[in-house]
């Protein structure tokens, strides 16, 4: 018997297989910050092994206790309809927490600086560097809400400015954002994804930084985001560990 809940890896899934390969990526660096926690991968869509046959595994073998974390940065419908209702469909043997979405967090911020430094930018950029964090985009009016909040906070901590673009569903696109930026006299522009793997909207949002100075990788395994999984590990679990202390 496990003596402590099982941590499963929810992740939307895709037909570009360098979204799986930079999902397992990932999970692999969780693994390595915490070996005593075991760690399973589900996909939503497109890959394998789905969430429902990682929970039906699970079921069948000695686990009982499952932490299940959206691979998602913000929560939208994945996290509010889509996950709930795979989860409802488990094995019921099975006791099952929903962990929270990974953003906001200050390590994210630190995950996207990483990015942007390992693209050629310095520390000492940031007062003259214009940066557009460039998300998915959403339907989600709270989804959009939370890209604008971290855009707002991000400026803050130092950078020329800080504009939030979408690659679906809402404005600005990313090449607006990155001529809004050139408009407002920063001396080079940067373009941040605020996005954890490849595929088809982060491609998109490449494209729209054609005119920036400096496009940063995707989030993908940086070290930042694999603690954010762990604490939203560590938070799921929490209640159960506060009532055991009582």
């Amino acid at each position: 018997m496990y003596d402590k809940p099982v941590l499963l890896v929810i992740a939307h899934g895709s037909r570009d297989p360098r979204h799986a390969a930079t999902v397992h990526a990932l999970v692999r660096r969780v693994r390595s910050l915490r070996p005593g926690l075991r760690v399973e991968t589900g996909f939503l869509d497109f890959n394998v092994p789905s969430v429902h046959g990682v929970l039906e595994s699970l079921a069948a073998e000695v686990v009982r206790d499952v932490v299940a974390l959206p691979l998602l940065l913000t929560r939208a419908f994945h996290a509010k309809a889509d996950i709930p209702a795979v989860l409802r469909e488990a094995p019921p043997r099975l006791r099952i927490r929903q962990a929270d979405v990974l953003g906001p967090s200050p390590l994210l911020l630190r995950a996207l600086e990483r990015r942007l430094y390992e693209a050629g930018l310095t520390p000492a950029d940031k007062s003259s560097t214009g940066v557009v964090l460039a998300s998915a985009g959403s339907s989600d009016p709270e989804a959009i809400a939370v890209i604008a909040d971290i855009a707002r906070e991000w400026r803050h901590t130092g950078w020329c400015a800080v504009r939030p673009a979408f690659a679906s569903a809402s404005l600005p696109r990313t090449e607006d954002a990155v001529r809004e930026l050139r408009a407002l006299g920063c001396e080079r522009v940067a373009v941040a994804p605020y996005v954890l793997a490849p595929g088809f909207l982060p491609d998109r949002i490449a494209r729209g930084a054609a005119e920036a100075d400096v496009l940063a990788d995707v989030l993908g395994p940086a070290p930042e985001v694999a603690r954010v999984l762990l604490e939203r590990y560590d938070e799921a679990r929490m209640p159960r560990l506060a009532a055991i202390g009582a």
